[in-house]
């Protein structure tokens, strides 16, 4: 049907463009979503990291206005500072590997069918499902050194003369073999915590994966004569590293970026004053907006640079062996 002389002519889309605008229109409110709840607050952070800005000034403050860099000068002076910095490296490295190591030791034993094998999986889960508060406060009764079950049983089975105190003491003498060093105790304290509570995390990814390794490869190996060591170097780990890759880098960014744990279990003393702890004191003890933002940006900073390493240098290489 002809339009009649004068009305405008429509215009008729080609097949391309049509799905092109329905799949703008699909994804419009996810772009709206992670505008509102991603991008804006770290514009802000950005913004106030560069501006002297004090709790009680926020309200009154222009977006624009008192450009400084004293909030970096302030972050980089500070006392504590690198510090806490290598004390957060520890905590992340050591928890990284250690909740990887311990979910890659449950996913091996519990591969194979036996009786009960459902409910030991399912319990395997409790520590990452359990509420964060109700399990530290569990580790600080158990630690505690005036009623802690972790004290009575080492004054009974191992002879300890005095309770120690776990979370609260920045080092401990260890006598091994007659040689006394220190060690951090109450950082060593977290890290297990850390360990514990996500090698359930590795767990899952790694059960998963072992579950598709075909029965045949390992079947044929041990017809070969291969030995437990032999299967588990030749044929479970090639499979396994393109996942433990993965887990590394999610683990690490996320331990990296970890504040509830430390602080609900030490607040950040006893040799536990990780990055994101300072972050919380500035904000909290200082009422400063603007050194908490410039702190909160150095730790995206260096993660992103720690991050730029490892896929630049490992990452492809993990990518071929898959």
């Amino acid at each position: 049907m002809t339009p009649p002389d004068g009305a405008p002519k429509r215009r008729h889309l080609t097949l391309s463009q049509r799905e092109n605008r329905a799949g703008l229109a699909f994804v419009s409110p996810t772009v709206l979503v992670v505008a509102v709840v991603v991008v804006l607050p770290i514009a802000w952070t950005v913004l106030l990291a560069f501006q002297n800005a004090r709790l009680v000034d926020i309200q009154g403050m222009s977006l624009l206005g008192n450009w400084t860099l004293d909030n970096f000068t302030a972050v980089f002076t500070s006392p504590g500072f690198w510090s806490s910095l290598w004390t957060t490296l520890v905590y992340t490295v050591g928890a990284t590997f250690g909740s990887i190591a311990l979910g890659l030791v449950a996913a091996l034993a519990l591969r194979r069918p036996f009786r009960g094998r459902g409910l030991l999986r399912g319990s395997m889960l409790l520590p990452y499902v359990a509420p964060v508060v109700a399990v530290a406060f569990a580790w600080e009764v158990a630690l505690s050194p005036q009623y802690g079950i972790v004290n009575d049983w080492g004054a009974k089975l191992f002879g300890w003369e005095d309770p120690i105190a776990f979370l609260s003491s920045r080092s401990h003498e260890v006598a091994v073999l007659g040689v006394h060093f220190e060690i951090p105790l109450a950082l060593f304290t977290v890290i297990a915590f850390e360990i514990w509570r996500y090698f359930p995390f590795a767990f899952l990814f790694l059960l998963a994966r072992l579950q598709a390794v075909p029965d045949g490869l390992e079947e044929a190996a041990t017809v070969d004569g291969a030995t437990i060591t032999q299967r588990f170097r030749y044929i479970l780990m090639p499979q396994l590293m393109p996942v433990i890759a993965l887990l590394s880098v999610l683990r690490f960014i996320m331990t990296f970026n970890k504040f509830d744990d430390v602080y609900l279990l030490t607040g950040g003393g006893s040799g536990t004053d990780v990055v994101a702890v300072r972050v919380y004191d500035f904000l909290t003890a200082r009422y400063d907006v603007g050194a908490a933002a410039a702190q909160a940006l150095v730790l995206a900073v260096i993660l992103a640079l720690l991050l730029g390493i490892y896929f630049k240098f490992f990452a492809k290489r993990h990518q071929e062996e898959a």
